[in-house]
């Protein structure tokens, strides 16, 4: 059903998403986004209170605080991806009680990004072939989508100073842009020429294999201007063991002070982050392992924890 569609038509899905929970009766109702979640709460509000399904919602990211996002806390049971949404809920929406606020990290599986995973040798051959100029070079790589806020021009700002102390790094910029954020990606490639380099960047666009980039890195940086709800990346990197450089702010940050401390930055503070990036690239530092509570694993047995609570309470 054509529920994620941001119009108002989509308000039509109310009476057809009603009577399929009416035909199919499930246990939950779980919304994970605010249309969707709209019209989820209309049809279920509209049905027989004893035999509709517990409705649960998961808050994803700092929206911006209005009547239209506080859909997202309506939930019987109200799932906050990390300590800081749980935060952000409690200051912004204080009607909502803190018992049923349950905070589920979003999980990673363990085995597809095991420290001793290494890229096939096939891949590795094709990735030196098309990027020669990462040879004999550290790779800083700052993934993520082009759109502002994520950092981009710190990170040029820091590719700059480290080239000038002297150190041989190269740093890649992986993620693509879109239609609507090419003006963006111009600023930033012409900022590249502004701080002279151009020879020290690469800008790699979307790739499908960030696991094998993430692994042949030496350092992965979040730069965020903005607090990241949770960053997946940023816990796949560290899963792999590759040390992280990012501001301390929002999941990341609780990501980094459970995993690899020394990878915390003030936010926006531009003699911090040299030092540590120029701390960790002549050191040996590696993250510790990741706590069990950020896995697969224990996300899906949290939420269905969560599920069986609102069954078992009726």
């Amino acid at each position: 059903m054509p529920v994620h569609r941001k119009s108002p038509l989509s308000l039509l899905q109310v009476r057809p998403l009603r009577r399929l929970l009416e035909r199919e009766r499930p246990d939950i109702l779980h919304i994970r986004s605010r249309v969707p979640g709209w019209i989820a709460w209309l049809a279920w509000r509209g049905m027989n209170q004893a035999k509709r399904a517990h409705f649960v919602s998961t808050v994803h990211g700092f929206n911006s605080v209005n009547f239209f996002s506080a859909i997202m806390t309506r939930g019987e049971r109200v799932i906050a991806v990390s300590d800081s949404i749980r935060d952000y809920i409690r200051q912004n929406y204080p009607k909502v009680r803190a018992e049923i606020i349950h905070v589920i990290p979003r999980g990673i599986e363990p085995g597809d990004y095991a420290r001793e995973f290494q890229p096939e040798s096939v891949w590795l051959i094709e990735w030196k072939k098309a990027l020669p100029q990462l040879a004999s070079r550290r790779v800083l790589t700052l993934p993520g989508r082009i759109t502002r806020l994520k950092g981009h021009e710190d990170f040029l700002k820091l590719i700059k100073a480290l080239v000038e102390a002297g150190e041989p790094v190269h740093g890649l910029i992986v993620g693509g842009a879109h239609e609507r954020k090419q003006g963006y990606l111009d600023e930033i490639k012409s900022l590249v020429q502004q701080l002279g380099v151009a020879n020290h960047v690469t800008f790699t666009g979307h790739r499908a294999d960030l696991r094998e980039i993430l692994a042949v890195s030496d350092v992965v940086f979040s730069l965020s201007t903005q607090p990241e709800s949770f960053g997946r990346t940023t816990l796949e990197a560290l899963a792999l063991g590759r040390p992280v450089v990012a501001y301390d702010h929002g999941g990341v940050g609780e990501q980094l002070r459970a995993v690899f401390p020394s990878g915390c930055v003030p936010l926006r503070d531009e003699a911090a982050l040299l030092r540590t990036a120029r701390r960790i690239l002549a050191g040996s530092e590696t993250p510790g392992p990741i706590p069990p509570a950020y896995t697969l694993e224990a996300m899906c047995a949290a939420t269905l924890d969560t599920y069986a609570e609102l069954l078992r309470n009726g």
